[in-house]
């Protein structure tokens, strides 16, 4: 344990005692959770029934809690061993769609399986990349993690489903509420509360979200008429695996694009979990993009939507000082548990919106400001001014103006999708290209010596 922690901090290799072990991974689990939205939708933009659904939505977790166990062990070859849970990100989403519309699920399974097979190729190479990403360049990359949910956390504080949906005030209230418990337990609160302070928040802006908006009421009603054990099956629309050519660069390229989101959040555990490093340790870093890679494919295998290391999780664990990566393992059981147990997942999917984009906030801002302590840590020039803020133009320009992109040339769209990857893309080429005068005059000298 860190000198200077208090007595429920549990360092990195530490194993917590079994109830807060529990309640820790539980408290992980409600962000996890946030993330079933997705094959939510994705269910939903193909008209599927009810089975198929649930049967997507159990592989997914299936695929998400056996990568964050494999993430969090750290086995000899395989996984980071820090506590950075799996998620379905957001990433894949758009793309599987599409996969799914031309040809159906098998497509999009054989597709996931790609861009997990190609993050485990790119795996290998992070080692070999330590000048590409000096300090500057990794809490920059640290800190668009954070930013790169800026999106979903805010649409959903407001209590927002679809873009033309009107703001009410009570939403407002709930998500206020919700952000407000969880700081002021961080700040101010001890011991257990301190610990468990997302878990405080959601309890309590839940409950006042009950109060407030009788609807979440109603919504109680899907979970009595869900089933309390049920086996995923493979229904016809799972039938085989495809592949097809045309498709093939596009998920390469976000393939690269995730293997680059979590790069961020792997850097990102790793600053959080050993602050005394005085440099990055690649190889940890290395393993877990294979673990993430090998996830991304197993969700393909399986069935299931691809699957994310998580920046919120990350974040979580940062600001409670909790980083045991036993967190994690525990966390991965329990979600692949739950995939049997749909009656339990239908009442956790229902945690009100506004209370979602709350503990998204909360975790969001401890990964941007630790980013900006790192990026700040070391002395400035106007080299990095340009890097920095050239990257951050583009970069966030994705997010402002995704129309602007959506005009350009299909080359251009594929490195312009998201600040994250955009940014950290942007800012290596810079730093090389603006390096070159200090890499010439290095070969000069060297020259000169030999001679």
């Amino acid at each position: 344990m860190k000198r200077g922690a208090r007595r429920y901090e549990y360092s990195l290799n530490q194993v917590p005692p079994a109830g807060h072990l529990l309640v820790s991974s539980v408290q992980h689990i409600l962000l996890m959770v946030i993330a079933l939205v997705f094959p939510i939708l994705f269910a939903s933009q193909m008209n599927a029934t009810a089975d198929f659904a649930a049967s997507l939505i159990a592989f997914s977790m299936i695929a998400a809690g056996l990568g964050s166990i494999i993430q969090s062990v750290g086995l000899p070859f395989i996984g980071s061993g820090y506590l950075c849970p799996n998620v379905c990100g957001p990433s894949y989403f758009s793309l599987s769609l599409s996969a799914a519309w031309i040809g159906g699920i098998p497509l999009m399974r054989g597709m996931i399986i790609v861009a997990g097979l190609v993050e485990m190729a790119l795996a290998p190479i992070i080692q070999r990349l330590r000048r590409v990403f000096p300090t500057f360049i990794v809490g920059l990359v640290v800190a668009m993690v954070g930013v790169s949910i800026i999106s979903p956390s805010m649409t959903s504080f407001f209590g927002l489903a679809f873009r033309e949906d009107a703001i009410r005030s009570p939403d407002i209230l709930v998500g206020m509420f919700s952000l407000v418990v969880m700081v002021l337990a961080n700040l101010w609160g001890r011991g257990i509360v301190k610990m468990y302070c997302l878990l405080v928040g959601i309890l309590s802006g839940w409950i006042l979200a009950l109060i407030l908006v009788p609807e979440y009421w109603h919504s109680f009603v899907s979970v009595k008429d869900s089933q309390v054990f049920a086996l995923p099956a493979l229904g016809p629309e799972f039938g085989g695996i495809k592949f097809d050519l045309k498709m093939l660069i596009p998920f390469v390229v976000i393939a690269v694009s995730g293997s680059l989101k979590s790069f961020g959040n792997l850097l990102a555990a790793q600053k959080i979990s050993e602050p005394d490093l005085e440099k990055t340790n690649f190889v940890p870093i290395r393993r877990g993009l294979l673990a993430d890679g090998f996830s991304t494919a197993l969700a393909g295998l399986l069935g299931g939507m691809a699957v994310d290391t998580s920046s919120s999780n990350v974040g979580l664990a940062g600001a409670t000082r909790v980083v045991s990566r036993w967190i994690g393992v525990g966390a991965g059981v329990i979600f692949v548990i739950l995939a049997f147990f749909p009656k339990f997942i239908t009442f956790l999917s229902m945690i009100p919106k506004p209370v979602m984009g709350a503990s998204l906030v909360f975790a969001g801002s401890f990964m941007i400001c630790t980013g900006l302590q790192e990026m700040f840590s070391e002395g400035w020039d106007p080299r990095k001014t340009f890097v920095v803020g050239i990257s951050l133009f583009f970069g966030l320009s994705t997010a402002f103006l995704p129309s602007l992109y959506a005009r350009a040339p299909h080359f251009i769209q594929t490195f312009f999708t998201d600040p994250l990857p955009t940014t950290t893309i942007v800012a290596v080429v810079l730093n090389q290209v603006f390096g070159l005068d200090t890499l010439l005059k290095k070969l000069k000298s060297r020259k000169e010596n030999e001679e």
